[in-house]
């Protein structure tokens, strides 16, 4: 087993094979896998035949190399200087992990330390921003209990951390607990104890990890130095990190635009609009026209137009007029009904004791209706 070093063919060529027949090799697993795609840092399994004659060095029968998580490329000699290539399905296996943390300084932190992967908090976080300020709501003792999937090698060797199954968020005294669910249709949701979903028409916070810098109403302007209305809310990041969108709709504007700078606005129905000002760039495809589903990455923070800083500038539009992004009533999720809400709540009761047999201490679940 060796390291990626500057070519596949020189891993090859490094390792004994004659470049001739590296060539060849490569060239036969073209038309399944791209070697321009290959990256440094992938590891190549080489297997050797004996050799044929006394004094003659081992030739290359195969190699192995992964190409995704759940997927490896085999490359096998089938005769001097022909090769036949074939895809293989790795040894990965699915695995249930529960945790739970109380939340000291961040939820992030919190959660690291409670060995909660960093991809899970970033979608419990996804999962309850419908719902949850994650900058205002969130209090030293609250709590976060979740479920989640995990795929790994036999050894034990973490390859893909998979989707988050339940989650229970107890914050400033409200429980608001989930449960993943696939409707007959195939689509996926997050749905309460009593089949409400989380989703809303708009999240509360379309970029992770951000604070509020400035919040909706009168302020000094930290450039023009008056009084003035700030009719958005404004969440300070790095430069660079990612702008969701807030809701499904389609893309309005997208380019400079006075002092807000690089800026996109959606419209999502007859009502509702969304602006987003001061990004560094936009993502890959958005202009005006474009159809944006909830939560797509549409931008990145910046501090283009008149900005101090990189930040976002996020607005809520309501028939045109600018309305506090956190005081806006949304209308209620989706609510299962029927054989739909049976079989929904079948399945919340799996994973409750799921939950239970796993966890390492007991659940407190709120009751269903």
């Amino acid at each position: 087993r060796t390291d990626f070093l500057s070519s596949l063919a020189g891993v090859l060529n490094k390792n004994g094979v004659p470049l001739g027949e590296a060539y060849q090799a490569i060239k036969s697993m073209s038309d399944k896998v791209d070697p321009k795609q290959i990256k440094p840092g992938q590891k190549v399994t080489l297997s050797y035949s004996p050799s044929a004659a006394e004094g003659e060095k081992p030739r290359m029968h195969s190699f192995t190399m992964q190409v995704t998580p759940f997927e490896n490329v085999k490359v096998m000699r089938v005769s001097d200087n022909e090769f036949q290539t074939s895809m293989v399905k790795a040894d990965v296996r699915r695995k249930v992990y529960a945790h739970n943390t109380e939340i000291e300084l961040s939820l992030f932190g919190s959660g690291l330390k409670a060995g909660i992967p960093a991809s899970v908090i970033a979608d419990a976080i996804y999962i309850y921003s419908w719902d949850v300020d994650f900058q205002r709501d969130i209090r030293k003792g609250d709590i976060l209990e979740v479920m989640y999937e995990q795929f790994e090698t036999p050894e034990g060797q973490n390859i893909k951390t998979g989707d988050i199954m339940f989650a229970r968020l107890d914050v400033n005294g409200q429980d608001i607990q989930v449960y993943r669910y696939k409707k007959k249709n195939g689509d996926v949701d997050y749905y309460t104890s009593d089949g409400v979903s989380l989703r809303k028409a708009l999240m509360k916070t379309p970029v992770d990890g951000a604070r509020i810098s400035s919040s909706y109403g009168k302020r000094t302007h930290p450039v023009l130095g008056y009084t003035k209305m700030h009719k958005g809310v404004d969440f300070a990041a790095p430069r660079g990190t990612p702008i969701y969108a807030a809701g499904d709709g389609t893309i309005e504007k997208a380019g400079m635009w006075s002092s807000y700078g690089n800026y996109i606005r959606i419209r999502h129905n007859s009502e509702l609009k969304t602006a987003y000002a001061h990004l560094q760039k936009f993502a890959k495809g958005i202009t005006p026209g474009k159809r944006v589903k909830q939560g797509q990455v549409i931008g990145y923070i910046g501090t283009t137009g008149r900005s101090t800083g990189p930040h976002l500038h996020y607005e809520v539009l309501k028939n045109g007029t600018q309305v506090h992004p956190h005081k806006i009533d949304l209308p209620q999720g989706e609510t299962l009904k029927g054989t739909e809400l049976a079989n929904f709540k079948a399945h919340m009761d799996e994973l409750r004791n799921q939950y239970a047999s796993i966890s390492n201490k007991p659940i407190r679940f709120a009751a269903a209706n």
